[in-house]
């Protein structure tokens, strides 16, 4: 029988699967999922993304069960595996979504093209966000945008499949070498995923706006959608029509959850045009958007500041207690993901590639294209960007005034006084105190000092910016990466000025 085979990436889902849905009005269909060994081995790479996926996958197996089919789990390279498949039984079409994924997806689909191509095999891939492959001009790309989320979903209601499921219970196993599992993370699957966005349009986005920056909040005001859409849980395109419906629908006095709505669309779009940077650009990854920032920070890179920071031990209780929630839950909110960057590439002076290699295996929603150039955005390497310089100790005033969160996820704060909270370095002991408090409790000196540690950062940066050949190579990165689109904001006396939306920040 002749089938198409439906090749499942990071697109978790039943409904609204476009690959899915134009191989089943040709015929029947077979669907699989492949572990590849070399990808698991990518610094990328974490045990909690592949549970996720798991979990995902398996109650992806169940509904297609119900439907007479099921998902296939293979191993091996891509290649190998559709050679496999297709010396069995030959299949007519390869069908999947697009992934911006990281440089090893980029090169392995060049390969499986490469591969089909020589084969005779037509492999249709479809749009799986906002993201335009081969996109040459910028300034229609909100408009391509627009078009994509306005496009009707695609519901599907029946499959036939190639041959009736394997009786097999579903199973897959973790490649050994993998580690990292949050105990408190969030679980994958369609289920979970459509339970959080209900939850979140109806209750939760009421707090988004004013929620999202300070870590005590932002775990309810937050969508909590980053991880359903980085594997494709849920489609982005269902998100954003669902929370235009509900916009639609919410009375004219609801003014506080019709704005936290509203933040939460543009944070929607924020998410594609990220995304579109390493599209457009794959090298963004390993190396400066602007070439004129190499050799900054490449060469001075101290691995004891580094192991400190990934073992939340810099000594600011901010930054330490938000590399913990990290690393206990897997999320953490923008606010606090940027301070962890700019202390890391400020007073540390720590260059963007190792630190994003680290936090991509801390993120559950690690999302590459979204995650490098946000690495670079907040280290000041992408050259069209305002310096985002986040002072740990300002931060915690602002955000944990009471010092909350920082003893919760901190325990040798818990016996620190709310004036010294932030800065425990300074309390003053008596010696019998002292001793015995540092024979009970761990605290760290800070690394550096942090004001004269981040001016010589800033300056060193701020440096560069101002040579004449990296002003002159800033215009190629703009018209490349830049958004078109421009934003009014009320200052506090009332008039209005123009903003450039790249200096935004957005949060799920």
């Amino acid at each position: 029988m002749s089938y198409s085979l439906i090749w499942f990436k990071r697109d978790l889902r039943w409904q609204d699967h476009a690959a899915l849905a134009h191989a089943t009005q040709l015929g029947p269909v077979r669907c699989i999922y492949v572990i590849e060994p070399e990808l698991w081995l990518q610094p990328d790479s974490a045990l909690q993304h592949f549970e996720f996926i798991r979990e995902s996958l398996e109650e992806l197996d169940a509904h297609l069960r119900l439907n007479g089919g099921c998902i296939e789990i293979h191993n091996g390279e891509m290649t190998d595996v559709l050679r496999q498949i297709w010396e069995m039984d030959p299949f007519t079409g390869l069908f999947s979504h697009e992934e911006t994924g990281n440089g090893f997806t980029y090169l392995r689909d060049q390969k499986v093209g490469a591969w089909c191509q020589t084969h005779g095999i037509k492999w249709q891939e479809f749009a799986q966000f906002g993201v335009i492959r081969r996109h040459k001009c910028r300034d229609l790309w909100q408009k391509e945008w627009e078009r994509h989320m306005a496009a009707p979903i695609q519901n599907i209601d029946s499959i036939s499949f190639w041959r009736e499921p394997d009786a097999k219970a579903f199973a897959m196993q973790a490649p050994d070498l993998l580690r990292h599992n949050p105990p408190s993370r969030q679980r994958g699957g369609r289920t979970q995923a459509l339970h959080t966005l209900h939850n979140f349009l109806t209750a939760r986005s009421i707090g988004y706006r004013g929620g999202i920056s300070s870590p005590l909040s932002a775990p309810n005001a937050c969508s909590r959608l980053s991880a359903y859409l980085t594997y494709g849980c849920i489609s982005m395109r269902e998100v954003v029509q669902q929370t235009r419906a509900h916009l639609a629908n919410l009375p004219d006095q609801a003014t506080r959850h019709r704005a936290g709505l509203s933040a939460f669309m543009s944070r929607l779009y924020w998410h594609c045009h990220f995304i579109q940077k390493l599209e457009s650009e794959p090298a963004i990854e390993w190396r400066n958007m602007h070439r004129g920032y190499d050799d900054l920070r490449e060469q001075d890179f101290n691995q004891e500041y580094f192991e400190a920071l990934k073992d939340a031990r810099t000594g600011w209780p901010m930054v330490d207690a938000s590399v913990t929630m990290l690393r206990e839950t897997g999320w953490l909110n923008f606010r606090m993901r940027a301070m962890l960057v700019s202390v890391a590439a400020y007073p540390l002076w720590l260059h963007w590639r190792p630190v994003g290699e680290w936090l991509a295996t801390q993120f559950l929603d690690y999302e590459p294209g979204i995650h490098w150039s946000q690495m670079q955005m907040q280290s000041g390497t992408t050259g069209i960007n305002t310096t985002r310089v986040y002072n740990p100790i300002k931060q915690a005033q602002d955000h944990d005034p009471k010092g909350i969160f920082v003893r919760r996820w901190l325990p040798a704060m818990r016996a620190i006084p709310d004036i010294w909270i932030f800065e425990p370095w300074k309390m003053q002991f008596d010696m019998h105190h002292a001793t015995q408090f540092r024979e009970n409790f761990s605290i760290s000196e800070p690394l550096v000092d942090l004001s004269n540690a981040t001016k010589q950062g800033k300056d060193k940066v701020h440096a560069r910016r101002k040579d004449v050949d990296v002003r002159a190579g800033k215009k190629a990165v703009i018209d490349k990466h830049a958004s078109r689109k421009t934003m009014k904001r009320s200052s506090k006396n009332n008039s209005t000025k123009s903003i450039q939306p790249e200096q935004l920040g957005f949060n799920f």
